[in-house]
């Protein structure tokens, strides 16, 4: 990290600064799809958004114990001093934890609500204790906190050309599909940390249940009635990438760009998981291959390019997108 990485204009306080970097780092480090698409984005937006991914992923490593060496309790604790840390720091406008620090900045500069943040770490407190979900409604009441709400946090950052209201529920759309493509592609490592992110209800119906699935978790084999199950769970997340993408004109011109290029990424899972059989991500984890990702890049930055120099270009008086959106209740469509 240089000091010639962007940071919101007007952040002189060396700590705080600092704190934007080491999200970025984290997301540079942990969400290659994000941070690929948000290289797209206007230097301006770009920190707050980190900000947003450095927090939430923060709160996941601690819930997830990847070393699954941590008791419930220390995490459970660990997550309760997050809390308490973000809520010091919306407060006050200070913390010693980096994430919390530049995550607090964003909140105040783009007015998100706070409630978002309480109802992300309402969902992070449930994987300590669920370990999986009957129907696809209960699913969604977790949904919301983990995936919908971090929608919300970014659509005030990527601003929009209509009302925030009507762009939000695609906006929370966008994260719902992102997530249910994240439990699809990682069924083989949610089984081994005991959770089962697909609706018990759905798997049913062709005949799923934990037991199969760790059969054949544990045995490298497959299962037509698992095929069936997942095929069924990639056309529902189609669906959502569908709804979502109805938000994407709605949002501010730069932003477009972005955000279109993570879900054609994200979605391009999707037909990863389909090209090497569903079963595969049962003992794998798929990904879209590096070509493929510079390919979509490539389109995205010019795309990208193209925004600014169509907004740069603009007579001031006629500028339509004006700054990013300060309404409430936004989300990245």
């Amino acid at each position: 990290m240089t000091s010639r990485e962007p940071v919101p204009a007007g952040v002189r306080e060396p700590a705080v600064r600092e704190a934007y970097r080491y999200c970025r780092a984290i997301n540079a480090r942990y969400g290659r799809t994000y941070f690929l698409a948000t290289r797209m984005l206007t230097p301006d937006r770009r920190p707050a958004v980190h900000a947003l991914y450095g927090f939430a992923r923060w709160a996941d490593e601690i819930v997830d114990d990847r070393t699954r060496r941590v008791p419930v309790e220390r995490r459970a604790a660990a997550l309760q001093r997050l809390e308490d840390d973000l809520r010091a720091a919306v407060a006050t406008g200070w913390s010693g934890q980096p994430v919390c620090l530049a995550v607090a900045d964003t909140a105040r500069r783009y007015r998100i609500p706070y409630r978002h943040f309480a109802d992300f770490l309402a969902a992070m407190r449930q994987d300590l204790a669920i370990t999986d979900y009957a129907s696809f409604a209960d699913l969604m009441g977790y949904m919301h906190g983990s995936a919908a709400v971090i929608g919300l946090e970014c659509l005030p950052v990527l601003g929009t050309v209509t009302d925030p209201r009507t762009a939000a529920p695609h906006a929370a759309g966008l994260g719902v599909a992102f997530q249910v493509t994240n439990f699809i592609r990682d069924v083989g490592e949610d089984l081994d940390r005991g959770r089962i992110y697909l609706p018990a209800d759905q798997l049913a119906a062709h005949g799923v249940d934990r037991e199969l699935l760790v059969w054949c978790r544990r045995t490298g084999r497959g299962d037509t009635r698992v095929v069936a199950a997942l095929r069924e769970r990639i056309a529902h997340a189609r669906g959502l990438y569908r709804w979502a993408a109805l938000g994407v004109p709605m949002l501010a011109g730069e932003s477009r760009p972005c955000v279109r290029t993570a879900l054609v990424l994200y979605r391009g899972i999707l037909d990863e998981i389909e090209r090497a059989g569903p079963t595969a991500v049962l003992h794998r984890r798929v990904t879209v291959p590096t070509r493929r990702r510079a390919r979509v890049a490539a389109a995205g930055l010019y795309g990208a390019m193209a925004a600014r120099l169509a907004h740069t270009s603009r007579p001031a008086a006629a500028v339509g997108d004006g700054p990013p959106s300060r309404a409430h209740g936004g989300g990245a469509a």
